[in-house]
Formats: structure tokens, C-alpha cells, sequence
């Protein structure tokens, strides 16, 4: 069982009409009280509990936290239903994750994913409930809202976005500046782990490298960062 403690992710759990509940009250400042008559409001069950005994269940907690069974829940899509949905849409943005390990960056990409409208985000592993609390607070409760497809086999989606048309493009500092590739229409980008960049296997299978311009000092940006500028990129094109 999981609880979220961190006020939007509660808050954009419940809005999303996602299962979910209890929500256990400890103590409500104000902020909490909006929350709990957002509970009310949706028939979501209030325990009232003490905060020495939510201390112990959820230790993050600001005086409430709700209690779900999967964090995940209806954003959890197969890349074949996908696919298969988008019929004879030519616009989409996907993006693929390859071993982003920190669940604060893997929340950090979410949260940018849904600012900027990412169609869906496909990754390989399965996250355990200490990770999706984690990620589900840095999100800031875009997990509840963005689109996610785990598969065992990230060539294997490569291949499957590439026969529906897709573009891929993996992020690379050295890549050609994303402002002079064209990211309108079926595009998928690729965000390389945290320390080893992406992968040989999945670098070999993408059309092109893209990278972000900089006149730092230090290597690179933070991949949520990086994330952040390609993918609005990515939809101020769309905007034209």
C-alpha cells in the first residue's frame, strides 16, 4: 500500500477520479483543509487519525496523506493500444526514457511531459512503492495524469514507433541544436540515464541526435531540465 503525502499529489490524484482513499487526517492547517473538503466534495472516505500514528505510516506527511492502491492507476497504457488509437492523426509527441534511475528526475520529466502536452512517456522498469511516492510527489501529481507504457523491450518500441510513423531523435549534448530539427508531427525523443547517456543498442536506432546549445562550464544539463527545453521546443513548432 502506498500513501502520497505531498499536497498536489494528493490533490490532482483525487481530481483525476482515479481509486483512491482513505484520506487520514492528522491535523489541517489551511492548505489541508482545502484538500480534505476536496475529499468531501468527491466522496473520498476521511479517517481521522493521530499524528504520532501517521508519522509512523507516512513519515513526510504535512499533517494528511492518501492512501492508494496503485500509482499508476489508468495512465498505465499498452504502446500497442497507443498506436493503434492514434488512427490517421499525424501529430504526436512521445517520449522514451532509458533507465532513469532517480525517481526525483523521473517525476521532475513527468511534470514537464504534462506541462507540454507529451502524448506518452514509455520506459522499461517497473517502479517499487517507495519510488512511485517519490516520483508521484516530484511530479507534483502529473503521474496521475500523463500517459505511461512500460515494456521489457525499449528497441522493440523503437521499432514499433518507427513503423507508425514516428521520428526518433536521441538526446546527446553533441547532437544538431534542436531548433534546427523538425519535431512537428510523430516524434519521439530519448532521454539517456543519468550517468551513461543512452544506450548503444537504442542510439543505433534513432534517426538523428538532438542537443540543447549551452555556454556552461559544467558537462551538461540535468536530464528533467534537458527534458524540459527539447520538449518545448518540440511544441512551440507545433504551435507555428
Amino acid at each position: 500500500m502506498t500513501f502520497l503525502t505531498g499536497f498536489h499529489a494528493i490533490e490532482e490524484r483525487i481530481k483525476s477520479g482515479q481509486s483512491c482513499g482513505p484520506l487520514l487526517v492528522a491535523k489541517a492547517g489551511p492548505r489541508a483543509k482545502e484538500i480534505v473538503t476536496l475529499a468531501i466534495n468527491n466522496k473520498i472516505r476521511l479517517e481521522r487519525t493521530g499524528a504520532f500514528e501517521l508519522d509512523g505510516i507516512a513519515p513526510d506527511n504535512r499533517g494528511i496523506a492518501l492512501q492508494v492502491e496503485d500509482e499508476s492507476g489508468k495512465t498505465d497504457i499498452s504502446l500497442e493500444n497507443f498506436i493503434a488509437e492514434l488512427g490517421d492523426r499525424k501529430d504526436s509527441l512521445v517520449m522514451i526514457l532509458d533507465e532513469i534511475t532517480d525517481p526525483h528526475n523521473y517525476g521532475a520529466i513527468l511534470r514537464c511531459c504534462d506541462q507540454f502536452a507529451v502524448d506518452l512517456v514509455v520506459s522499461r522498469n517497473r517502479r517499487n512503492a517507495k519510488q512511485a511516492a517519490v516520483i508521484s510527489q516530484t511530479s507534483s501529481g502529473a503521474v496521475s495524469w500523463v500517459a505511461q507504457a512500460e515494456t521489457p523491450n525499449l528497441v522493440r518500441a523503437m521499432e514499433d514507433l518507427k513503423e507508425a510513423g514516428f521520428w526518433i531523435y536521441g538526446a546527446d549534448m553533441d547532437g544538431e541544436p534542436v531548433y534546427k530539427l523538425d519535431l512537428s508531427g510523430r516524434t519521439a525523443l530519448v532521454l539517456g540515464s543519468e550517468g551513461g547517456g543512452i544506450s548503444r543498442l537504442l542510439r543505433e536506432r534513432c534517426d538523428g541526435m538532438v542537443g540543447i546549445p549551452s555556454s556552461g562550464r559544467i558537462d551538461s544539463l540535468n536530464v528533467s531540465v534537458a527534458a524540459g527545453v527539447l520538449l518545448y521546443e518540440a511544441r512551440r513548432q507545433r504551435a507555428k
